[in-house]
């Protein structure tokens, strides 16, 4: 390190002498052109205008050299030509100066170019476990200008690897070329779907989230399940059948079986949840994080959310509506005993013998979510209920023969499609017999698109949700037919215990 300083040194001690030469003449030549300038100043004829004329030129040269400065003062330095010699010192000057200054020059060039209109894409594929494979998916995927947001690994006991990412591609690459360059970088069983903005959430915090919901509310279970695992269908099989005798299937281990693409989990309540998925097998990734959930419902306990809403009808009589469970079994089947045999059937479509054997299930809420309306009293006057029916969502009405023809079935509606809306549900669907006008213009009065299926009598309406419209518009149409009604919010009381039942399907 010394001796290569040293060297400059010497050569410029030698040269010395060479430099003062040149300095000396140079000072001789200044000093005679001053002379000159100054002799034809003083003694020239016009020697003034010349000295106002050198004054103008110097400060259009100086102003000149001011703007010209100011322009070019940000400029990068220029990027050094090789590793070594004089411009490979401001080399890593130039690229951070580059790097910030990149997006403003490119607006200048191009003010009128826009980014392309790119789609995401949720994707999953099987590759060999062994180095190189992931990063031969990644080639491939850059190569058709595919940016990876997100990337989650699933080892599988056979040696194979799953990963699940999360795209954007552009929006001319369709998904059968993006299937086939992965096919090529070594890719089998994939499996490709559209995203959107909600899937841009990492894992974790998503992962947080559902666990978070499930446990405010035991009815979020299920729900919790087809969010974390994506489209499934999701059934609860409770321990016994509504005769009392041991249910098939509902006998599952406390640490679960996953058999490709089902998998069973003793359920916290009694019995089982059995969850299918038929187009992709499941991942013991996935077999432990939905084991996981049902482990925090089993610790937490039976519990349902404490509010309550005190509503006054236009008549003055004061109506409390808030979430039920199985502790109001015996407050509806005393409702029931009330009813008459025609609300009876048109709510079940069945014997009205059999309409109690339902209600343990209708007040599960592993099995959905349940709206209770009660007088001043505490009488049980209606329900509604929100059931999930695999992967369809129904909605069902019981409304007592005295209380009907006063907008309480509207309401509880308009709440259960609510609920519907915010648990993510696409479409809810009701039976009712096609007598039953109360039902079918409480539906109508929604506002929302109506699909209707009549066959021998029993009615079928779907109700179409779009969770960006349908949520405010039936709020909106809430707050409207609420009025003149009052509402303050008020908590409950008590912890309630659940027992399952048989589910009942389209009932």
């Amino acid at each position: 390190m010394t001796e290569r300083t040293a060297a400059p040194a010497q050569r410029s001690h030698r040269h010395h002498w060479r430099r003062d030469l040149v300095e000396l003449a140079a000072l001789f030549c200044a000093v005679a052109v001053a002379d000159g300038i100054a002799n034809l100043v003083a003694h020239g004829p016009s020697g003034p205008a010349l000295l106002v004329a050198s004054a103008v030129a110097l400060l259009v040269t100086a102003a000149f050299h001011t703007w010209w400065a100011r322009r070019h003062s940000h400029a990068p330095p220029p990027r050094a030509t090789g590793p070594s010699g004089p411009g490979a010192a401001p080399a890593p000057a130039a690229e951070s100066a580059a790097a910030a200054t990149g997006p403003a020059a490119a607006a200048e060039v191009s003010p009128s170019t826009t980014a392309p209109t790119t789609i995401l894409w949720r994707m999953r594929t099987t590759v060999r476990d062994e180095p190189g494979s992931l990063a031969a998916l990644c080639t491939a995927l850059a190569r058709n200008g595919v940016d990876i947001l997100t990337l989650q690994t699933h080892p599988l006991p056979e040696g194979g690897t799953v990963d699940e990412f999360l795209l954007r591609s552009p929006q001319q690459l369709p998904s059968a070329d993006l299937g086939r360059a992965i096919a090529d970088a070594g890719g089998h069983s994939t499996w490709i779907e559209r995203a959107d903005a909600h899937d841009l959430v990492d894992t974790p915090t998503r992962v947080l989230g559902l666990a978070t919901r499930t446990a405010l509310d035991a009815a979020e279970l299920p729900l919790a399940l087809r969010q974390l695992l994506g489209r499934c269908t999701i059934q609860s099989i409770p321990a016994t059948t509504l005769s009392g005798r041991p249910n098939a299937g509902a006998d599952a281990p406390v640490e679960g079986v996953l058999e490709a693409t089902v998998m069973r989990l003793r359920d916290p309540s009694g019995g089982a949840i059995t969850v299918e998925r038929p187009y992709l097998p499941f991942t013991p990734t996935e077999f432990a994080r939905a084991r996981a959930l049902v482990e925090l419902d089993a610790r937490l306990g039976p519990r349902v959310p404490r509010s309550q809403d005190v509503l006054t009808l236009p008549e003055g009589n004061e109506v409390t509506v808030r979430r039920a469970d199985g502790s109001d079994l015996a407050a509806a089947r005393a409702m029931h005993d009330r009813c008459s045999e025609r609300t009876l059937g048109l709510r079940y479509h069945g014997p009205v013998a059999d309409a109690d054997r339902y209600l343990g299930h209708l007040l599960s809420p592993r099995f959905g979510r349940t709206l209770a309306a009660t007088t001043a009293s505490g009488k049980l006057v209606a329900l509604g209920h929100l059931l999930w029916d695999g992967d369809e969502t129904e909605v069902a009405l019981l409304i007592e023969d005295d209380w009907q023809r006063r907008g309480i079935g509207s309401e509880l509606l308009r709440r259960l499609l609510a609920m519907a809306v915010e648990a993510g549900c696409d479409s809810v669907y009701a039976v009712t017999r096609a007598a039953n006008t109360g039902m079918v213009a409480a539906m109508r009065g929604l506002g929302l698109p109506l699909d209707y299926q009549i066959e021998e009598g029993t009615l079928v309406i779907t109700a179409r949700l779009d969770a960006a419209t349908a949520g405010p518009r039936l709020a909106q149409e809430q707050r409207e037919h609420r009025e003149p009604w009052e509402q303050r919010e008020q908590h409950g009381r008590h912890d309630h215990h659940v027992q399952p039942e048989q589910q009942h399907h389209r009932r």
